[in-house]
Order: structure tokens, then C-alpha cells, then sequence
């Protein structure tokens, strides 16, 4: 996450609705990237669920006739806000769904709503179970599905603690879904053939292998014996869509993570560790999409990055008394794969500018 600053000279986070400064109104541009000041008769207002709910601190042009921002503009279903405790926790679900369009954005990827485009379109469905209504997490035609109990920490917990999750949260749950739907969207329709398609069977396996199958044999018998050599999570090992999904979350982590300590100075040259070097083949594509063996140093170097930081972050948690923040070991099979979503991520990003559609 960036750093921003009001035009007071104060520092904004992303979060932030009002300047505790200057006590101005500010909110978030997803068009230029800022955090901006908010004044009547100015270019910007609030997104519609700012203004009611309290819920948004998003901005859209004040000409357009639309009233929700382009995070809130993908809703499709929100729980009965009624309650107060629905609110409180769908305050939370909001706020780690902004933090995954924010990094999509970033990475230049074209995110349109079902609304304007009902085919390559993203929704969200964030239901609760109180509502009656029996709520699986998931992604069906690019429809995300999201149980709103998964904002309660304690509801959450008990789950990471039963399904023997290192790490379960409200942002994860986003990102690992968002790779399905980009699955869906980029690569389901490639022929069999295609050297994209081709490349993700040779890193994640064949994603026909039957599914239900799969799921099924996982949760009756567990990850394989010596998983943690090539997923980067005990999940990851059930299907080959499911190792996707869980490597492109930890991109995206990645992603975010480097982004926040970079842009708040903690910068990896000032750290009293060593690098840990990863052998050259940790950041070669597959050969289906490389016309050279050549290993990719500016992806190795980064990733190299996280991996200190990122050991620096779990000491300081441990520290407090909480756990390890990143609790997962980067094999270099997983640094592989984490290459190809790198590789997937700039493509997608490419090709969206080259159509005019990001």
C-alpha cells in the first residue's frame, strides 16, 4: 500500500475518510491512484456508501450519473444491513475487497462489473448464514461468493484451526478467489494447445483431473507426504486449479506486501540479513513460453526481497506475541510457479492496453 499525504502536509492511509489534521474530507481516486480532498462543487464525490452507510471512503467523478464507486459499482448482493452487526462486518468485508481491486487495478488488469459486461464481468455476493440461506465461499461465472461470519475473527479462527490452515483472512479469501475468476475469464477459453494453457500444466498439473474427486480425497486423507516442496500451501496440493489459486493469492500478497514496506521505508538494503539466494532456475518460465532458458533476475531479485522482509515482519509479530505474519516456506518449485502468475499478470495487463479496455 502506498503512502499518501493531504494537502495539508499530513499523512492519509488507505482507510482514511477525514484528515486528523486539517479534519478535511478526503477519499480515494482509484482513476489517478491518490488520496484526494473533498469540497462542495468540486470534481470528485463520495461513493453512495460512504455517504449513507459509512461503509466507503472510494471517490467517483461528481459528472457521472453513477452513485457507487467502481469497488462498491460490483456489488451484487449485500446482507441485510438492518442489523448492526451485519454492518460491522460487512464494513470489514468491503475494506479487504478495496484492498484486492486496488492491487488488480494496479497491476493493470481490466476489471469491468457484470453490469456493463455481463459476460468477462466480476460481482460479489456477500451473503450470511443467518439469512437463512446455506453460503459456500467461491467463484461461479464471475461471481464471487463470500460468507460475511468470515469477517468475525472468532467464526474465522475456528475454521483456520479445523481445516489446519497456517493463515486464513478477509484479503486472502478475495485474492483466492480472484484467481479463479481470472482463470475463468483468461485462460478457460484458450485452445488445449495454446502455449499460456500448456504453461499452466506444466506448472500446476492438468486442470481436468476430476475436481470433486480431488476435493474429496483431500479432505479425507490430507495433503501428500513432503507437500511443502512444491505448494506453497497444504491446500494447494488438492487440484491444480486450487494451486493456482493459492499461488496467485500469495502473488498478490507479495505484491502488496513489498509495495507497503517499500513505500514506508523499510527498505531490504538496511536490514541486517543476508539475501536467501535462490538457485536460477526458481525464475525461468516454462518452455513453452520462454524462447530463451535465461533465468528472469529482476523477478528473482524481487521475490528475494520479500522473502528477507518477510522474515523481518514474522520476527517483530513474534515479537508482539501473534504469530508469524507470513508463515509459508517459498520452495523453488513455488518460485516457479509464482513466476509464471508474474508472467500471467503482465500479459493480461498488456493485452488489455493494446484492446483500449484497461
Amino acid at each position: 500500500m502506498q503512502r499518501f499525504t493531504c494537502d495539508c502536509g499530513n499523512v492519509l492511509f488507505f482507510g482514511s475518510s477525514r484528515c486528523l489534521k486539517c479534519n478535511g474530507v478526503v477519499g480515494y481516486d482509484p482513476q489517478s491512484g491518490k488520496m484526494l480532498g473533498i469540497k462542495p462543487g468540486g470534481p470528485m464525490k463520495r461513493c453512495d456508501n460512504g455517504v449513507r452507510h459509512n461503509i466507503c471512503n472510494w471517490l467517483l467523478p461528481t459528472s457521472s450519473a453513477a452513485v457507487f464507486c467502481v469497488a462498491c459499482s460490483m456489488n451484487r448482493t449485500i446482507p441485510n444491513l438492518g442489523s448492526e452487526r451485519n454492518r460491522m462486518l460487512w464494513s470489514r468485508m468491503e475494506m479487504a475487497k478495496r484492498r484486492l481491486i486496488y492491487t488488480l487495478l494496479g497491476l493493470g488488469l481490466n476489471l469491468p462489473t457484470k453490469k456493463t459486461d455481463p459476460q468477462n464481468g466480476l460481482a460479489f455476493d456477500i451473503v450470511s448464514t443467518q439469512s437463512g440461506t446455506p453460503v459456500t465461499t467461491g467463484h461461479l461465472n464471475g461471481v464471487i461468493t463470500l460468507n460475511l461470519e468470515e469477517a468475525d475473527d472468532t467464526y474465522r479462527q475456528i475454521n483456520r484451526q479445523q481445516l489446519g490452515e497456517n493463515s486464513r483472512t478477509l484479503l486472502g479469501h478475495f485474492r483466492h478467489e480472484s484467481a479463479h475468476y481470472l482463470w475463468q475469464r483468461h485462460l478457460s477459453e484458450l485452445a488445449w494447445g495454446d502455449p499460456m494453457r500448456l504453461a499452466f500444466r506444466e506448472r500446476f498439473g492438468n486442470e481436468w483431473d476430476d475436481y470433486s474427486a480431488a476435493l474429496n480425497a483431500y479432505y479425507s486423507n490430507g495433503a501428500p507426504a513432503g507437500w511443502e516442496l512444491n505448494y506453497i500451501t497444504a491446500y494447494a496440493a488438492s487440484h491444480p486449479w486450487e494451486d493456482w489459486a493459492e499461488t496467485w493469492s500469495h502473488y498478490l500478497q507479495i505484491v502488496d506486501g513489498l509495495e507497503t514496506c517499500e513505500c514506508l521505508g523499510i527498505q531490504v538494503q538496511f536490514i541486517a540479513l543476508p539475501l536467501v539466494m535462490l538457485p536460477a532456475e526458481s525464475g525461468r518460465l516454462p518452455a513453452t513460453l520462454a524462447s530463451s532458458p535465461a533465468a528472469d533476475g529482476e523477478f528473482l531479485a524481487w521475490l528475494q526481497r520479500w522473502m528477507c522482509l518477510s522474515t523481518v515482519l514474522n520476527e517483530i509479530s513474534l515479537s508482539l506475541g501473534e504469530q508469524a505474519l507470513y508463515p509459508f516456506v517459498i520452495s523453488v518449485r513455488v518460485a516457479q510457479k509464482l513466476r509464471l502468475a508474474h508472467y500471467y499478470a503482465q500479459t493480461w495487463a498488456l493485452n488489455g492496453r493494446k484492446t483500449g479496455t484497461a
